[in-house]
């Protein structure tokens, strides 16, 4: 297979490359519009970029009928948002909120989840998820009439503190099990994990240290 991706419809580029770039985290990524509407809408095209600044990046795309959607649109009006990192218990909730509602109705009845405050930022968390990023605006990037990237800015992280060790620095084992976007319907889980120590420029070269 060589593809050349300018000779390629867009349609096939992000199946190529949803199918082969995975498993990719997912925000649940909560807004409040001008207008006091909650919206809670899972995003796939999602990464932390920095940590000075602190930099997650979403991306997204058009509605089916070619307009914008709520999450960009409120991130626009207010350049605030909440990103809700997705576990398993949540994904059930997470796949109510990826339906396209009419523009103005909130997902967060029919996914039957609890909003909290979120710190430092107006729109409010998801209660039943692991942990929440309240974000501000950093960057705006159209790529295309049809693409946006928003760069965020955290300023607040609020978590189960059952995840953390208590001096707050690490996760516990086996306490957060996030679940990873393939392509398709298809999505993977995180339980089955395995250690891979550093190495150094010695052992790497295949010699013993000090030698």
């Amino acid at each position: 297979m060589d593809l050349r991706f300018d000779d390629l419809p867009a349609r096939d580029r992000y199946r190529l490359l949803t199918a082969l770039v995975t498993p990719r985290p997912i925000a649940l990524v909560t807004t409040r519009s001008r207008s006091g509407i909650d919206n809670a809408a899972p995003i796939s095209f999602f990464q932390v970029l920095a940590e000075e600044p602190p930099i997650v990046a979403l991306s997204f795309n058009l509605r089916s009928d070619g307009t914008l959607k709520d999450t960009p649109r409120a991130i626009a009006e207010t350049g605030e948002f909440v990103v809700n990192l997705v576990d398993e218990a949540l994904v059930a909730a997470m796949t109510v909120c990826a339906a396209e509602f009419p523009p103005g109705e909130s997902e967060i009845p029919a996914a039957g989840l609890t909003l909290l405050p979120c710190t430092g930022v107006a729109p409010r968390r998801i209660a039943e998820a692991p942990a929440s990023l309240g974000c501000r605006t950093h960057t705006v990037i159209d790529l295309s009439p049809e693409r946006r990237i928003v760069l965020g800015q955290v300023v607040s992280l609020q978590a189960n503190p059952d995840l953390f060790t208590p001096d707050g620095r690490h996760l516990r084992d086996g306490a957060f099990l996030p679940v990873g976007r393939l392509y398709g319907d298809l999505y993977a889980r995180t339980g089955d994990r395995f250690a891979v120590p550093r190495v150094t420029v010695e052992e790497a070269r295949g010699q013993e240290p000090g030698r």
